[in-house]
């Protein structure tokens, strides 16, 4: 599994360094460059993200103001020429901190960390096979493999089952969280399925039982890599 990742920073000389190093390793892969931290907030609202590499002093907006802004943000690594903003940062549960210049070694070392700190929380996720949510004033027991698909109404989700659908006050990408990250994935941002509940894909949409879904434009080659696993091609004679 690739690890998605954006460069935000507003010295052009910084980014070239950051994507040469992104791109020397497999794991990762370079999903966009932002030159501020207003062009990021913009890509991150089409965007699914891994990891941030966040510069701290820029215009409009600094990291940590951005970091102190945002709910749930992705794993991030702060790259900054300042030693004094390390303890601070620290407060927003950073994954690490590289002071600039950057060498590839101690790239490498945050690149090995946040790898075992993902294969970890995959694997704490992905052993569980239910969740308990606040709906219509009680603790509704959702069991996972019975779930069709997650769709977004602003700070709420429908949790759409084989024999209910439960509104719960969480927004998308918080819930998307806590699933099995091998069962589940995101088709847009307003909907994630149940991987196993597709029965069929046409075109930009799905088909779970009688509901079509879009499938969005930035989701798209995501969808198709992961289900290119489940197809079977007949042989050529």
């Amino acid at each position: 599994m690739k690890i998605k990742c954006v460069i935000t920073d507003d010295e052009p000389l910084a980014r070239k360094g950051l994507r040469e190093y992104i791109e020397k390793v497999d794991i990762l892969e370079l999903a966009g460059e932002c030159k501020n931290a207003i062009e990021l907030n913009n890509l991150l609202q089409t965007t699914k993200v891994d990891l941030l590499f966040l510069d701290i002093e820029m215009p409009y907006l600094s990291g940590l103001d951005f970091l102190a802004n945002m709910e749930n943000p992705p794993l991030t690594v702060i790259t900054s020429a300042y030693e004094k903003y390390a303890l601070k940062s620290y407060e927003f549960h950073v994954s690490d901190y590289l002071l600039k210049p950057i060498s590839f070694a101690r790239f490498m070392k945050a690149i090995n960390n946040i790898q075992v700190t993902m294969e970890k929380a995959g694997k704490e996720i992905d052993s569980r096979s239910y969740v308990f949510v606040r709906s219509n004033k009680q603790l509704k027991k959702i069991i996972f493999e019975q779930i069709l698909f997650i769709e977004s109404m602003e700070n709420y989700v429908i949790i759409n089952t084989q024999s209910s659908k439960d509104i719960v006050s969480i927004p998308l990408k918080q819930f998307g969280v806590i699933l099995p990250q091998n069962s589940f994935m995101q088709v847009h941002r307003s909907y994630i399925v149940n991987i196993n509940k597709i029965d069929a894909v046409t075109g930009n949409q799905l088909k779970i039982g009688d509901k079509i879904l879009p499938i969005g434009r930035s989701q798209r080659e995501d969808v198709m890599r992961i289900l290119g696993s489940y197809i079977i091609s007949p042989k050529k004679e």
